[in-house]
């Protein structure tokens, strides 16, 4: 059966071609997308600080066990902050027998340059020579990278903690990275965390144990890191770049692979679809149901297999080119290693060829079920019903929609939330494609006397086309449904974050000025601005997250640590319980959405993980609207000091008049690097910074939107093509070209109304759903062009792949048409 099959793919070239694109573009998304997601899961951190020891004793994840529905479960996140240890394990694992040498790392984040600074100790777990010069022995002596372009003896000016000072080079190393090594009692001293470090190093004497040195770690609850797992202990920019990866391919990878699968399966339905005639007759001439089926396999597995020939390689190309954007971006490292594809693209043809199987099986199951001698009369007319089975399908899955739109809404503010959103957009999908044949003969009736009106002729035909036809354009309104309603739903999500993040900030932001410098203003500015002449409160803010349990585990949210003393004179984050002035250490604040998530309200005890690790337990004194604009979790300065890994505040919020701005200009010009900016510039910096930090989501949520509407183009001009008998019938029976012509233009206006209104509703409830539950509204942003853009574009795309087809055949003669295959 596959000559047969292949025999037949040569001369069904059209419907082939369709199929054949799908099939490719789809291989080359699957294959660009999993070498990403793959290059994230193949990377292993080498060690590089840590290349001479033999085991690391960090603090890099936080872990909670739970059990639901009889079943325990363990959910890992990684600490935003990094994470740090007790610094006193230095000395108890210093007294294990068989340690041969022991440091702790006392980590120093530096504003500017960017660069990390350690102490020296830490320096002789490296490895590495000194390229040039020496050690550093005085608190003013720095030995460092040689990517900061200076030598032995020259000065070098740090900012650490928003304070700038001078130092010497004693001597200058290849380190692999952006590091600053001071003496160990000056990095003590600069820690942003007293009595803790980042992580110990350990090397052992050899053949000695190191069993002592993880129950020591395991006791003081960190983790052991050996042999080829020492990278991992290390917090470098290919970690947090492998993160990303992994987390943007799961987000959407699943999402993807659906779509594809559902683009290819209509595709593939509908070619067999309008193959019925030749189908029947090779029933009619004794061809077995099992002959058939593997006939219309080896055709699907021939164009899957031919698909993934030309759309791997491509796929590996658009990985490349991604990859480069990325890097381009400041995504993801220049030195960041990228897969080759070795698992990617066999997963990728492996679905390709499962999914066009799959879909040829089903697509044939009504052919081959017939017995022979009814096959031929089985293509003379539309069956008037669908399937018992598909209807309650149908209505099975739309339960299922509306089931998930009630999860989305109960679990508001949550990860999950975005997953049940669009979850619930998949099924609605799939509840019209299942549907599809009773809608469209429902619309049809509806839509007869309208059509009749406005087209006469050609509008009686079309209304009579649509009822005989509801079963054979199910396929065609469920492409425009998707088009419309991807286009409508996923596109606008970013649109909404952007905005409603930009708007709370904007408006909940009452201080005229906002002081921020490159790497970051020290702890104590505040205090140092609301002493100057007519400045009226200062309130220093820094971001970060914390952890907090979630449905299904734990989850890392949004953060701002904040000086409390006059905050409600610089910030209003629209409170809806409680006082914001009574933030202070041990106490808490909660958008409303975080709390309704957590269950927590005013007076209650909110238990949640510091950005490292730190276990607290804080009373909930306020609720406020504005999580988005300010972080899901409000915390006093006091609570998250020596808990984050720099020591400085982003930005620091000044309410004055303006008899300040000459204090304020006076106190700026003694900080490095410090700019003071109006509210309206802070919005527009914040504006932009959203909009590149959304690129990648733009990226993938324009993939699965293009796709879509590459689906809905295919799938019309493949049902267009496929009415070259019936439109040659109608011309020799008498009707003209012209009334076809408006018979083709009044069904596409009957189809596309239909579509572009329940598209549209599914649309709305979808990003209604995802909005609702990221921000709380229920009442989504859709911009104006946006709209345009989405209706016209389906518009344009429906008549474009409907009405040129359409012209193409009506300008042969009737006579060659009416005698040519379906």
């Amino acid at each position: 059966m596959t000559g047969l099959a292949a025999r037949l793919l040569r001369h069904r070239a059209g419907p082939a071609a369709a199929t054949l694109l799908a099939l490719i573009v789809g291989v080359l998304i699957l294959v660009a997308m999993g070498t990403v997601v793959e290059s994230g899961l193949r990377f292993r951190a080498e060690p590089r600080l840590w290349a001479a020891a033999d085991v690391v004793v960090a603090n890099r994840t936080v872990s909670h066990t739970f059990t639901e529905f009889g079943e325990t479960t363990t959910s890992t996140v990684t600490l935003p902050e990094g994470g740090t240890v007790d610094a006193a394990l230095v000395d108890r694992i210093r007294q294990v027998p068989g340690v041969a040498a022991v440091t702790g790392d006392e980590r120093v984040v530096i504003g500017s340059p960017a660069a990390v600074g350690r102490g020296w100790d830490t320096y002789t777990f490296t490895g590495r020579p000194i390229a040039a010069g020496a050690a550093p022995r005085a608190d003013d002596e720095v030995l460092v990278d040689t990517r900061l372009g200076v030598a032995p003896g020259d000065r070098i000016d740090l900012v650490v903690g928003g304070v700038r000072q001078s130092y010497r080079v004693s001597g200058t190393a290849e380190t692999g990275s952006a590091e600053v090594f001071f003496t160990d009692a000056q990095a003590a001293r600069l820690s942003a965390h007293p009595g803790r470090v980042d992580a110990i190093g350990v090397r052992m004497v050899p053949g000695a144990d190191v069993g002592e040195v993880r129950e020591i770690a395991s006791a003081a609850g960190a983790t052991t890191y050996a042999g080829k797992d020492r990278g991992n202990a290390e917090q470098s920019e290919n970690q947090a770049a492998r993160t990303l990866l992994v987390e943007a391919g799961l987000a959407f990878g699943g999402y993807v692979v659906l779509l594809i699968a559902f683009v290819v399966a209509g595709t593939i339905g509908l070619s067999v679809r309008h193959r019925r005639r030749d189908l029947a007759l090779l029933r009619a001439v004794a061809a077995t149901p099992g002959q058939v089926r593997r006939m219309l396999i080896a055709e699907a597995a021939l164009l899957a297999l031919v698909g993934s020939a030309i759309g791997g390689p491509a796929g590996l190309l658009a990985a490349r080119w991604v990859h480069g954007e990325l890097v381009g971006r400041g995504f993801v490292p220049a030195g960041f290693p990228m897969a080759g594809g070795l698992f990617a693209v066999p997963a990728a043809v492996g679905t390709a060829v499962l999914v066009a199987v799959l879909a040829a099986l089903v697509a044939a199951r009504r052919v081959t079920g017939i017995k022979p001698i009814e096959a031929l009369g089985e293509i003379a007319v539309e069956p008037r019903r669908s399937g018992r089975v598909r209807l309650i399908a149908g209505v099975l899955t739309l339960a299922a929609a509306g089931t998930s739109g009630a999860f989305t809404l109960g679990v508001a503010g949550s990860t999950g939330a975005l997953a049940g959103a669009v979850g619930m957009l998949y099924l609605f999908v799939i509840a019209v494609a299942l549907l599809a044949p009773m809608i469209n003969a429902y619309a049809a009736r509806l839509l007869t006397p309208l059509l009749q009106r406005i087209w006469r002729v050609s509008g009686y035909l079309a209304a009579a086309n649509l009822r005989a036809n509801a079963q054979g354009m199910a396929t065609v309104l469920t492409a425009l449904v998707l088009s419309v309603g991807f286009g409508g739903s996923v596109w606008f999500l970013q649109n909404n974050l952007e905005r409603q993040t930009t708007t709370q900030s904007s408006a909940g932001t009452l201080a005229e000025r906002v002081l921020v410098a490159p790497g970051g203003l020290p702890a104590d500015a505040a205090r140092e601005i609301r002493e100057l002449a007519g400045v009226q409160a200062a309130t220093g803010v820094r971001r970060t997250q914390v952890v907090v349990r979630a449905l299904g585990g734990i989850e890392p949210v949004s953060a701002q640590s904040v000086d409390p003393a006059g905050i409600t004179s610089t910030m209003d984050l629209d409170v809806r319980e409680g006082n914001l002035a009574d933030l202070r250490a041990g106490t808490v604040a909660l958008s409303a959405i975080q709390a309704s998530s957590s269950g927590w309200d005013i007076g209650d005890q909110a238990k949640f993980w510091l950005g490292d690790g730190t276990p607290v337990t804080l009373d909930v004194i306020a609720i406020y609207g504005r999580g988005l604009g300010f972080g899901d979790v409000t915390l006093a300065a006091e609570t998250v000091a020596g808990h984050m890994a720099g020591n400085t505040n982003d930005e620091i919020l000044v309410s004055a008049g303006p008899e300040a701005d000459t204090a304020l200009a006076t106190w700026s010009a003694g900080q490095p690097g410090t700019e003071v900016l109006d509210a309206a510039t802070r919005t527009r910096l914040i504006s932009t910074d959203l909009a590149l930090g959304a690129w990648l989501n733009r990226l993938l949520i324009g993939v699965m939107v293009g796709y879509a509407a590459l689906a809905a183009a295919t799938t019309m001009v493949m049902a267009a093509l496929a009415r070259r008998r019936e439109l040659a019938l109608l011309q020799l029976v008498g009707v003209t070209r012209r009334q076809i012509r408006g018979m083709v233009r009044a069904e596409q206006a009957g189809l596309l109304g239909t579509a572009v209104l329940i598209g549209a509703t599914i649309a709305a409830l979808s990003l209604s759903a995802i909005v609702n539950g990221l921000t709380g509204s229920p009442i989504p942003y859709v911009p104006p062009l946006g709209a345009v853009a989405v209706l016209g574009g389906t518009t344009l795309l429906a008549l474009a792949t409907t009405v040129w087809p359409v012209r193409t055949l009506l300008s042969a003669s009737p006579i060659d048409n009416i005698g040519v295959k379906e």
